[in-house]
């Protein structure tokens, strides 16, 4: 399907109604480039997986085990980390517990997450780390999850990336 709209021809380029825009005069694409020219983002198209240097790393740990973990990291190399306190369960569905002979099912056990952003390189020896600092051998040790980031900026400086890291 192409539209006609003034100098600037429409192509629709697959089934979710995504469009490209093609100069009537220039057979160079104008907007959503592939090789970097134009498109929503700022620098160019849109960073894939084959950009990302990155990763997010958190961590469900126990409270008590939040001083041994930030040790373990800060030996790794670790200079700054998120923490929040957090609740929740897992296949365990909380626990019972028995206060003046009534038995109370506790859902929601206290937990600790831990959030880093480091580089591809050191993903391993942070979790190597935390695994090490945080088990306890127990149920309800924790769970460690890393993800990619695409982007890092640093706000006080702009400095973006593995710098604003």
């Amino acid at each position: 399907m192409t539209v006609r709209a003034g100098s600037v021809r429409m192509f629709r380029v697959d089934r979710w109604s995504m469009w490209k825009r093609i100069p009537a005069a220039a057979g160079s694409w104008a907007l959503g480039d592939p090789s970097g020219g134009g498109g929503p983002y700022r620098d160019g198209p849109r960073p894939g997986p084959w950009r990302e240097h990155m990763k997010k790393v958190e961590a469900i740990i126990k409270p008590f085990k939040l001083d041994e973990v930030k040790d373990a990291l800060a030996e790794v190399g670790i200079q700054g980390m998120t923490v929040t306190e957090v609740k929740g369960f897992g296949r365990t569905g909380g626990k019972k517990e028995v206060y003046r002979g009534s038995a109370y099912v506790v859902d929601f056990v206290p937990k600790v997450k831990i959030e880093i952003v480091v580089p591809d390189d050191m993903v391993n020896d942070v979790i190597d780390a935390i695994e090490k600092s945080a088990k306890t051998g127990r149920i309800g040790d924790g769970k460690i999850f890393v993800m990619p980031v695409e982007e890092a900026v640093r706000i006080r400086t702009g400095e973006r990336g593995e710098d604003a890291i």
